[in-house]
């Protein structure tokens, strides 16, 4: 298929700039993948709006501060002194993926000092324009680096303030290693979930590290043509059981967030028998895609051509999705990681 099929456009200024407070004021739109019928509601409205005996399944993943400021340091480089930004990615093989900017200056075996003295060397580039560093310390002290003199990086169609670089974090927050919030999640507060839990709806968690390809739309012509990028998931033991237990008797797996759907799909393809699961996960949900574990989805309104609108397209109809986007453009809705939500069943 053609990435231009999942293309539609958004007035600038529906890009939501921060949460709704409170959160459950948010808008939700409701549709119904089989009918294509919409209706809106709020997000407080979910416990109405869900089933009692409904399993939701959240991704506790924390956003780490991956942004961090450097300068070039060595007596043999023409580039001595000069600033550069590292936005960590994930540890892999002792090192650490980044992106570097401005990546010119950045070539192997080019040495970099961070605030408080640390220091990395790049060790290589790879095809899609990351670096490989290596720090020479335990990932753990990395992460201890950036929580210290790191940014949160928030998405690039947001103007980072405090107020907003506060909010982007979730409240299930817990396992730290995205780059990127699952921003399904930011809509859910203590007394919404207690309200669901009171509903008889239960909840479950997953954990995967969201990474820098969430920010990016597709460059590719077809989907076909598309890499997807790899992320690191975790299903445990419980949640698997829980999934398990809500198909036996019948009753619906609601999935919150993109994030998640990748995740538990991604074990129910690789084994709906394992106990528990863990790997990094390349899937890439297209139309045509048979679903295994999700019955319905809630998650918010994704960028034009990205990798998240395909994977909503594929689980309720594109020309479906793009009714649905062009109703919440009509009725103003807001858009992208602080915007407005969808449940789809």
């Amino acid at each position: 298929m053609e990435t231009s099929l999942f293309d539609y456009p958004l007035p600038p200024d529906r890009i939501a700039q921060k949460p709704m407070e409170p959160r459950e004021a948010a808008k939700i739109l409701v549709l119904d993948r089989k009918s294509g019928a919409i209706k809106d509601n709020k997000v407080g409205d979910l416990p109405m709006l869900l089933r009692k005996g409904d399993l939701l399944i959240f991704n506790d993943s924390k956003v780490f501060k991956a942004r961090l400021k450097a300068v070039i340091y060595g007596k043999n480089t023409r580039e001595a002194g000069k600033e550069v930004e590292i936005f960590l990615l994930r540890p892999h093989e002792g090192m650490w993926v980044a992106l570097a900017r401005p990546g010119k200056k950045l070539h192997s075996g080019c040495r970099v000092m961070f605030e408080d003295g640390s220091k990395a060397r790049v060790m290589g580039k790879r095809e899609d324009g990351t670096v490989d560093i290596d720090f020479g310390i335990h990932p753990d002290q990395v992460f201890e680096l950036a929580d210290k003199y790191g940014e949160v990086p928030v998405p690039p169609y947001v103007e980072a303030t405090k107020e907003n670089t506060s909010a982007y974090q979730t409240m299930f927050a817990k396992h730290v290693g995205s780059v990127a919030a699952p921003t399904a999640g930011f809509h859910f507060t203590n007394a919404l979930l207690e309200a669901l839990k009171n509903n008889g709806i239960g909840t479950a968690f997953i954990t995967l590290h969201v990474g820098i390809g969430t920010f990016r739309p597709m460059k590719s012509e077809t989907l076909g043509e598309h890499v997807m990028h790899e992320e690191w998931a975790h299903v445990p033991k419980e949640t698997i059981s829980m999934v398990q237990k809500a198909k036996q008797e019948g009753r619906r797996v609601i999935v919150v967030g993109t994030t998640a759907m990748r995740a538990v799909e991604s074990w129910a393809q690789k084994s709906e028998n394992q106990e528990e699961w863990s790997g990094f996960t390349g899937l890439f949900i297209t139309p045509g895609f048979e679903f295994k574990v999700a019955d319905g989805l809630i998650t918010n309104f994704h960028l034009p051509k990205s990798t998240l609108i395909v994977l909503v397209s594929s689980f309720a109809g594109r020309e479906q999705v793009l009714n649905a986007y062009k109703h919440a453009i009509e009725n103003n809705y807001r858009f992208y990681s602080f915007g407005d939500a969808m449940l789809i069943v």
